[in-house]
């Protein structure tokens, strides 16, 4: 018999292949201990807390951003708002009928013109200028139309607390008188000594309707002026006898943006607008604009959030030279 002698396994393989062999077997067995370990509670307990804070921070930057966004779209709505309202009174103006012997009603007018008063709280004017109107009839047209701005107080309009224009159509003289015909010296557009009523009554009342009326500034609920005297250069709220002595007219109005004014009834608008003061003797440009900012900034009895959505604006509307 052969006698088999036994040879030792590190004898029988090679070292290379012993070693690659135990190079496979550590690392598997590291696994194995890595699958059965895991997160501690303090460990958890930690990363729910950073994700809780990481998610209040996120909302927290995405209200702010939403709160801005609203403010701006909020002024970039006034602000159009007002835009296009000054720009229409500005073209209005400059094409204003400036003669003595033509009628300009207005806040300080007197007879024997039409007799505007002091007209507390929200101002209306009226005057004839060489702008296009609207005619009921397309014959006998003439160069002149009556204009007329005003906020709205009849509380059964639509209109209400919502500023409108009046651009009127005259005719020439001698035509069918509807409306009224335009001569080289005009009626008298609102009450004077020769006629209590004048012959527009609603161009120079708050409320009382015409069909020529149309809402220009719905969001605008609070319109104020005075008179910038060639004279003496400062600012007053009655004119010269003279229209020419007028060098500008100083308008400012407050605007409230649609969101803003949802919190807000109308009588708590027609409220606020009483609240806003007028134009008073001896004052300089920009304080009225400065006196409505403080009423508002210092008015507890109306929502925040609605007296932050209303903007102030002024601007001056110097007149052409006078029209001969």
């Amino acid at each position: 018999m052969i006698d088999h002698e036994t040879i030792p396994v590190e004898a029988a393989v090679p070292a290379a292949i012993l070693s690659t062999a135990q190079a496979i077997r550590l690392p598997l067995g590291s696994a194995r201990f890595r699958c059965i370990s895991g997160f501690t509670l303090a460990e958890l307990l930690v990363t729910v807390g950073v994700l809780v804070l990481l998610v209040l921070l996120c909302a927290q930057l995405l209200n702010s951003a939403a709160t801005i966004t609203t403010l701006g779209h909020k002024q970039m709505d006034a602000d159009s708002q007002a835009r296009q309202l000054l720009d229409r009174i500005a073209i209005d103006f400059a094409q204003m009928v400036k003669r003595s012997d033509v009628d300009f009603f207005g806040k300080g007018t007197l007879a024997p013109n039409s007799v505007g008063g002091t007209m507390p709280g929200n101002d209306r004017i009226a005057f004839y200028s060489a702008v296009p109107g609207y005619y009921p009839t397309a014959s006998n047209q003439s160069p002149v139309s009556l204009v007329a701005y005003r906020v709205n107080s009849s509380s059964t309009s639509s209109s209400y607390n919502k500023m409108e224009r009046m651009g009127k159509g005259l005719l020439w003289n001698g035509a069918t008188p509807t409306p009224a015909p335009v001569v080289f010296m005009p009626l008298t557009i609102g009450p004077s000594t020769a006629s209590p009523l004048g012959t527009w009554p609603a161009a120079t009342s708050s409320s009382t309707s015409d069909p020529d009326y149309e809402v220009i500034g719905p969001q605008v609920f609070r319109f104020e002026y005075c008179y910038l005297l060639k004279a003496t250069g400062s600012l007053s709220i009655t004119p010269p006898s003279d229209v020419s002595g007028i060098a500008a007219i100083v308008a400012d109005i407050a605007v409230i943006d649609d969101k803003s004014k949802v919190l807000l009834s109308n009588t708590q608008i027609t409220s606020l607008a009483g609240q806003l003061s007028d134009y008073a003797a001896n004052m300089v440009p920009g304080q009225l604009r400065n006196n409505w900012q403080n009423t508002l900034n210092t008015n507890t009895t109306l929502p925040r959030p609605a007296l932050s959505g209303i903007r102030l604006y002024e601007r001056f509307f110097y007149l052409s030279p006078p029209t001969l």
